[in-house]
């Protein structure tokens, strides 16, 4: 299982990077939005959607990124960002809910396409907007991927080695608390090496640090919504086009909501 996990991040890791460093933000849309085809595709089967109608949805969630792109309205793009923030608040108040016993998520199949909708169209934005609207949007592009991975391998290996409190386990019994600090811990590390790395400004850097860390918590929090997703669809991952990892929308929970999250930190902060 780990040796498939490296051999995917050795492959889509540089065509990621890639698309990043490209002058032209098509080439990053682009891939993402094929990316976000693929998840709205799992997501349909998540959502029970049956022929036809799985064809339907995945369309009309490319067809919602196409008009972004094609309109390419800042203020636009910022209130999807916000949609998507407000979305991820709610959720958290699921997770915690749901880990106290109180189920409150739907299971109506209308509800959770516009779930779908929430969880990638605005992380999508977020990323568009990170490499047109911003002077040093590559920089911050890589940096948001740098955070989240760090955050997840930290995560990942330290909860496998010294992991014995459960996080939540109604949701996901696999994430410990000493998984979760240590993950935090990383993305204090990553944010601070970036920080000085890049000179940023003595006054803003402590917020920087501060929308980083809600950004890692935030991850963690679109990890567990998946998760409490899948756990009452009864299905394990959300496909298999990822050897090692399960399918696409396995690999973007983080980024759905640390992308939004990060996005509107940077940009009422004023750090474009």
């Amino acid at each position: 299982m780990l040796k498939y996990r490296i051999i995917t991040a050795v492959i889509l890791i540089p065509i990621v990077i890639a698309a990043i460093f490209l002058p032209d933000p098509i080439w990053l849309s682009g891939l993402f939005a094929v990316f976000i085809a693929i998840g709205a595709w799992e997501w349909a089967d998540i959502c029970k959607l049956k022929g036809y109608i799985k064809y339907i949805y995945s369309i009309f969630v490319i067809s919602v990124l196409a008009c972004l792109y094609w309109l390419d309205n800042s203020n636009l793009y910022h209130s999807v960002i916000l949609v998507g923030v407000i979305y991820w608040v709610i959720a958290t108040l699921l997770v915690v809910a749901y880990q106290k016993g109180h189920k409150l998520l739907t299971h109506s199949p209308a509800a959770l396409m516009i779930v779908g909708l929430l969880l990638l169209v605005p992380m999508w934005s977020s990323l568009v907007v990170l490499k047109t609207d911003f002077n040093t949007g590559a920089s911050f592009l890589i940096f948001l991927m740098l955070l989240i991975w760090s955050a997840d391998t930290a995560a990942y290996f330290s909860g496998k080695k010294w992991g014995k409190r459960k996080l939540a386990d109604c949701v996901s019994p696999g994430k410990t608390w000493e998984g979760t600090i240590a993950g935090i811990l990383a993305g204090i590390v990553v944010t601070i090496c970036y920080v000085f790395i890049l000179n940023m400004d003595l006054t803003k850097d402590w917020a920087f640090i501060m929308i980083s860390i809600a950004t890692v918590i935030m991850s963690v929090i679109g990890d567990l919504m998946e998760s409490l997703v899948k756990r009452e669809a009864n299905i394990k991952d959300s496909g298999s086009i990822l050897p090692g990892h399960g399918g696409v929308m396995d690999r973007l929970d983080s980024l759905t909501a640390a992308g939004p999250v990060f996005v509107f930190g940077v940009i009422y902060y004023g750090y474009n």
